[in-house]
């Protein structure tokens, strides 16, 4: 299994080994573009792996922080409450870099940028850019990549 992702399309795109299409989702990348370097809030480009994946077994719209549970439940009003608030939501696949120099070490680490593909609220709108610089996912569909991919999955993040 392999993932590619289009920044230009927002679409999150599963193969198989032989590179047959597993599954597509609509996603939500980064409103400020592509780009690598620390706090540019961009989603980086380049090749990753699946470092980590965090919520297993978790309800659907758990919210996470840190990449913990916070034992909330995200709800419509829970958002009207905490306006500002980067929703995580239940399940979190969190990206590592893979080249040198361009989204590994030093200030373009996509890992140590906390680059997830994680679940989002409902009422957040896929296909457009939106995010913070993770990659946005509605919640069934994070629920079930997370189901179909191991760590060190491979993830391909391209402008096209």
């Amino acid at each position: 299994m392999r993932i590619q992702i289009s920044i230009k399309l927002q679409t999150l795109t599963l193969l198989n080994l032989q590179d047959e299409v597993v599954a597509t989702f609509a996603v939500s990348t980064a409103v400020n573009g592509a780009g690598e370097q620390k706090n540019s809030y961009q989603t980086p480009r380049g090749k990753h792996i699946i470092r980590a994946k965090i919520g297993a077994g978790a309800v659907p719209n758990t919210v996470f922080k840190g990449r913990r549970p916070t034992g909330e439940i995200f709800t419509p009003e829970f958002m009207f409450a905490n306006p500002t608030r980067d929703w995580i939501l239940t399940r979190i696949l969190w990206l590592s870099g893979t080249e040198v120099g361009k989204n590994r070490l030093g200030n373009v680490d996509t890992m140590q940028r906390y680059v997830y593909i994680h679940g989002s609220p409902d009422s957040v709108e896929m296909g457009k850019p939106g995010s913070h610089g993770c990659i946005r996912m509605r919640n069934q569909d994070v629920i079930a990549l997370f189901d179909l991919v191991p760590v060190g999955t491979s993830v391909n993040i391209t402008e096209d």
